[in-house]
């Protein structure tokens, strides 16, 4: 990714990232604000979290062979497209659970396929021994959009308990315009023959790469712990009679955390190692999670979400980069969509068995569970090998 080319891809594959990662972070609390006004039950709304991942855990691996067989920028631009699709099916069709439901599945669908293509092509275009700090550059451009979309929860009512939602959904549409115009001005370097020769096989050797089901586990668990934040911390906030405007603003402080995180990856891993930061960073992000359930003053409690927003930052650019090292050029989207298929497994079971412990417990009770599961990942993590 060097000369003038290289860095146009590189701007536009971080601007990429920024924007689908702010029409997913702006559209899916607004959802759960939606809820909450339609009167969803507790126990549902992790359900509709479920539903952001349920068709796209499907089609995971099949958009990681259309990466490898029509390229990136082709599988981007119809992410764009849906994701556009999705705001303006919450728009429209936002009224009752069954279009909030749709919406969020066609914004889970494009956002798979947005992720998918951005990863390929951050592994297709860096070299090899600047993986983790690519995809930490990525990441980190992924928490950037994952903190200015709670952004937009602020300035569309912040002051109130729950904002005016119909504005944000609004606003989205506006946002996946850009997002595929963005698409359709990226140019991918082309792939030399060898990669092309890969792409009809080597999936089963990336099902036997060592360490492979314990990276993926951990990966899911990780994601689907942000996934929870985005669903309960504003359901934690109307239980403890928290303003929106503070809720986004503990969702920026996250995101931003983990951009810290992302930012200097590179230097970490050099000092520490993959292993070691996995399990340490997991931990971290454990013992944040379960004293979030804690009664705390607002300070607290914003100081708690930056400590877990810096240890859930790492888990998903250090499983990229150890897939990419891993995997040769042209299986590579399918190696990202593997990946994929975990996270999007542990997006569906994760949200729906703490969506089940909400009815009961409420909140609090959903960020201790979350933290168990997370101390499991941390657990899982000393098997892994993440040194390819």
């Amino acid at each position: 990714m060097t000369g003038t080319p290289g860095r146009r891809l590189l701007v536009l594959l971080l601007a990429h990232s920024v924007l689908a990662q702010m029409v997913t972070f702006v559209l899916r609390p607004a959802v759960t604000y939606r809820a909450i006004e339609l009167d969803v039950p507790g126990g549902w709304l992790g359900a509709l979290a479920a539903s952001f991942a349920l068709v796209p855990l499907l089609l995971a691996a099949p958009s990681g062979q259309a990466t490898d067989r029509f390229g990136e920028r082709r599988v981007m631009i119809a992410g764009a497209l849906l994701m556009t699709a999705s705001a303006a099916v919450l728009t429209f069709a936002g009224s009752t659970t069954a279009g909030l439901a749709a919406g969020v599945v066609v914004l889970g669908t494009g956002h798979l396929f947005c992720v998918v293509g951005q990863q390929a092509a951050v592994a297709n275009a860096a070299p090899p021994d600047r993986f983790d700090a690519a995809f930490g550059y990525y990441t980190f451009a992924a928490s950037l959009g994952q903190a200015l979309g709670p952004g937009l929860i602020i300035l569309a009512g912040g002051g109130q308990a729950v904002p005016a939602t119909g504005a944000l959904f609004a606003s989205a549409i506006g946002i996946g315009l850009v997002l595929t115009l963005c698409a359709l001005f990226l140019r991918m370097p082309p792939r030399p023959a060898e990669s092309r020769e890969q792409e009809t096989g080597g999936i089963r050797g990336l099902v036997r790469l060592p360490g492979l089901p314990q990276a993926l586990l951990v990966s899911c668990v990780v994601l689907a712990a942000v996934d929870i934040t985005l669903v309960y911390l504003p359901v934690l906030g109307t239980d403890r009679a928290l303003s929106a405007g503070f809720i986004g603003l503990l969702l920026t402080l996250r995101a931003v955390a983990s951009m810290t995180s992302r930012l200097f990856l590179g230097k970490l891993v050099t000092s520490l190692g993959r292993r070691r930061l996995m399990i340490g960073t997991t931990v971290l992000s454990a013992l944040s999670m379960a004293a979030l359930a804690l009664p705390l003053p607002p300070a607290a409690t914003a100081c708690l979400v930056v400590a877990l927003g810096l240890g859930l930052g790492v888990g998903q650019p250090l499983t990229m980069a150890w897939l990419a090292t891993s995997t040769p050029p042209g299986l590579r989207g399918r190696a990202m969509s593997l990946r994929l298929t975990g996270n999007r497994l542990g997006q569906v079971v994760i949200p729906s068995a703490v969506g089940a412990i909400a009815v009961s417990a409420g909140a609090a009770g959903v960020l201790c569970a979350t933290a168990a599961a997370l101390a499991a990942a941390a657990a899982l993590a000393r098997r892994a090998s993440y040194s390819a």
